[in-house]
């Protein structure tokens, strides 16, 4: 470890540091026309902040006929609006709003980008413990947060051991909501006696 003065302590020797957009393409959510929201499947998925945020992937609900800002599926969602700094990964492409920001990596690692990105989470949780809120993020601030940036082989060594792991967290996910699609098919035909149970 050596001592690093743009971050105030102490970084890995060979380590260097940049900004977040030097790590990460980074795409702010614009919200489309309220009139063309709809709960019925109508248009895009679209996310407007973290409010379907899930453990890990976000439960579609709103639909819009006209988005503007999209994040394709395997983004990192990451909340701009209080909370700030909540994060979920899209399932499927979809459209965000105002209250969110897709990324994605740019050094080869979506999985270092997102415990990247939950590290800043647990600074908000802090800073917000100490009584300073953070009620949003700008887009500057976002693209210009200091980050640790690795070597490149240390990058890929990392993403091929965790990135199996990644998988079938996303194939449970997957299979869960099949099953609950299936519930939600099977269970009003059981209550009014459409099927039966041997």
């Amino acid at each position: 470890m050596i001592w690093n003065d743009q971050l105030n302590r102490e970084i890995p020797k060979g380590w260097n540091v940049g900004q977040l957009s030097d790590i990460a393409n980074i795409a702010m959510g614009q919200s489309p026309a309220g009139e063309t929201y709809n709960e019925n499947g109508n248009g895009m998925i679209f996310y407007q902040g973290c409010t379907d945020f899930g453990t890990r992937f976000p439960v579609p609900r709103v639909y819009t006929t006209a988005p503007t800002r999209f994040a394709k599926s395997g983004d990192i969602l990451m909340s701009v609006r209080a909370p700030v700094g909540t994060l979920n990964v899209a399932i499927e492409d979809c459209s965000i709003g105002r209250g969110l920001a897709a990324l994605n990596s740019k050094i080869g690692s979506q999985l270092y980008l997102w415990y990247t990105l939950a590290g800043f989470k647990q600074l908000f949780n802090v800073l917000d413990g100490n009584g300073t809120t953070f009620g949003s993020i700008t887009k500057d601030t976002l693209y210009e947060t200091k980050v640790v940036i690795p070597n490149p082989v240390l990058v890929k060594s990392f993403e091929e051991i965790v990135q199996p792991i990644e998988q079938k967290i996303r194939i449970i996910e997957e299979e869960n909501r099949e099953l609950t699609k299936l519930r939600d098919w099977l269970l009003p035909m059981l209550m009014n006696g459409q099927a039966t149970v041997e």
